[in-house]
């Protein structure tokens, strides 16, 4: 394992990735390093509570890094990337968690054979519930592959993949969590108006969810088989999915996950 693993931002994501390393031990405390110019606060939070270092000096923060993850956003990639550039190892493995930025475009940024690592985890990361798809840039090695994949593994599932599939599951699994909440915030709402109290709503809402999730990933079954198992003619059911389908309401969600996927692929153009 790695002696020096840099965080090139501070953020929600860079916290969760940080706690899953902490707490799996893959990585002692003082071997990890997070700097953030914006948000010193943030970073002392870092500090106290996982028992990292930080720094807000970049030429600090980067020596002698063996990995570095850039967790910034997207629109602060080129700023990020030519501040890091001058104190970059040539060995160092890049890894990015920055939506529709391209190993190939980091690669052009930073100007040279850089190994870069693109990763695409979901915000249930926090709980270590992420959903990771991960691939490699042209000049990362399998040992710097390997190495993503341990990291990563700390917050979730992680899956290797090529590129070319990073945008359809960015509109999946990065965006999909957002289409769950959306749903739940529906169903939730709706037991209010038919006279329960917020909380009771709220609670059966959480469980049916948890449950269903559950239940997908234990048993052997396909979504649609457990759909139909559940479904009895002329019950409440069916009823209910009468309605969707009248609503049109699987098109609409695969209109969704295009327009997620299509805002992904430009975003990697811009």
């Amino acid at each position: 394992m790695i002696e020096k693993l840099t965080f090139i931002g501070a953020g929600a994501m860079a916290e969760a990735l940080i706690s899953g390393i902490v707490s799996d031990g893959l990585l002692e405390r003082e071997k990890i390093l997070a700097t953030n110019k914006n948000d010193p606060k943030q970073l002392q939070a870092l500090k106290d509570t996982y028992g990292i270092r930080v720094s807000e000096d970049t030429k600090e923060a980067m020596k002698d890094a063996e990995a570095v993850i850039l967790a910034v956003k997207p629109k602060d990639s080129q700023a990020a990337l030519e501040e890091i550039k001058p104190y970059l190892g040539d060995e160092a493995v890049v890894i990015s968690v920055m939506a529709g930025v391209s190993t190939q475009s980091i690669q052009e940024m930073l100007g040279k054979s850089q190994p870069v690592i693109r990763v695409m985890p979901n915000t249930s990361a926090m709980i270590k519930e992420s959903a990771t798809a991960i691939c490699q840039g042209t000049y990362a090695t399998e040992a710097d592959l390997n190495l993503a994949q341990s990291l990563l593994k700390t917050v979730g599932l992680v899956d290797v993949v090529k590129e070319s599939d990073i945008d359809a599951i960015t509109a999946i699994a990065g965006s999909g969590p957002a289409y769950m909440y959306y749903v739940v915030e529906a169903m939730m709402s709706e037991g209010v108006e038919l006279g329960l109290d917020e909380d009771v709503s709220e609670a059966f809402v959480y469980q049916t969810i948890l449950g269903a999730a559950k239940m997908l990933q234990a048993s052997s079954d396909s979504p649609k088989t457990l759909r139909e198992k559940i479904t009895s003619p002329n019950g409440t059911t069916e009823a209910g999915l009468r309605t969707l389908d009248e609503y049109n309401v699987s098109t609409h969600i695969k209109e969704a996950v295009r327009a997620a996927h299509k805002r992904s692929i430009e975003l990697g153009n811009q």
